[in-house]
C-alpha cells in the first residue's frame, strides 16, 4: 500500500515540476520578447527548455538565453517582424471596418482576423519544433500544414491564445506565466499531431 502512495505522490510531485518550469519559462519567454520581434525566438527557445526539462536534460536561464540568440539570429527576428505587420494590418482593417468605410466590412474584418489567427498558430506551431540550426522557413511551410489539417490542435492553440489575452485583461502579471503554459499547449498538440 505504502509503494502504491510512494509512487503516485512521486507522479504527483514530477507532474507539479513540469507545471512550475511552465511557469518560470512563461516569465522568461515574456522577458526575451520584451523588444516584441523576438517573440518568436523566445517561445522557439522556451519549447526547447520544455523538451529539455520533460527529457530529463540539463539546461536552464544560460541556455535559454543561448537559444532565443540562436533562433533569433536564424531569421526569427523577421518572422516576429512579419507578425507584427500582419497584426497592425489587421488593426487598421478593424478601425477602417469599425468606421463604417468598406463595404462588406464585417466579412472583411472577420476574415482579417482569422488570418491572423491562422498565422499566430503557425508561429506557435514552427516555434514548438524549432532547433539549433533550423532555418524559419521549412518550419513555417510545414507549421502551416499543420494548421490546417489538425483544426483540433489548432482549435486548442486559439483557445490557449485566448486565456493568455484574458489573463492580460485580468492582471496583466499573469500574462508571462500564461505564455509558459501556451508553449507546453503547443508541445503537446504537436505530440497529439503526430
Amino acid at each position: 500500500m505504502s509503494a502504491v502512495r510512494t509512487a503516485d505522490r512521486s507522479g504527483f510531485l514530477r507532474a507539479f515540476a513540469v507545471f512550475a518550469e511552465c511557469l518560470l519559462v512563461g516569465v522568461w519567454i515574456a522577458a526575451a520578447a520584451l523588444p516584441l520581434v523576438t517573440l518568436p525566438a523566445a517561445l522557439a527557445a522556451g519549447a526547447a527548455h520544455l523538451r529539455r526539462h520533460v527529457g530529463d536534460e540539463a539546461g536552464g536561464l544560460r541556455e535559454f538565453a543561448s537559444d532565443v540568440r540562436a533562433a533569433a539570429g536564424r531569421g526569427g527576428w523577421l518572422v516576429g517582424l512579419g507578425w507584427w505587420a500582419a497584426a497592425a494590418l489587421v488593426w487598421a482593417d478593424l478601425a477602417v471596418v469599425r468606421a463604417g468605410g468598406l463595404p462588406g466590412g464585417a466579412f472583411v474584418g472577420a476574415v482579417g482576423v482569422l488570418a491572423l489567427l491562422t498565422a499566430t498558430v503557425t508561429v506557435l506551431r514552427a516555434a514548438a519544433v524549432w532547433h539549433r540550426g533550423a532555418s524559419w522557413r521549412p518550419l513555417l511551410g510545414a507549421a502551416a500544414r499543420r494548421t490546417l489539417t489538425d483544426p483540433v490542435g489548432s482549435l486548442t492553440l486559439i483557445c490557449g491564445l485566448a486565456v493568455v489575452a484574458a489573463s492580460s485583461w485580468l492582471s496583466p502579471p499573469l500574462a508571462a506565466p500564461a505564455l509558459g503554459i501556451l508553449t507546453a499547449a503547443t508541445l503537446t498538440t504537436r505530440l497529439h499531431h503526430r
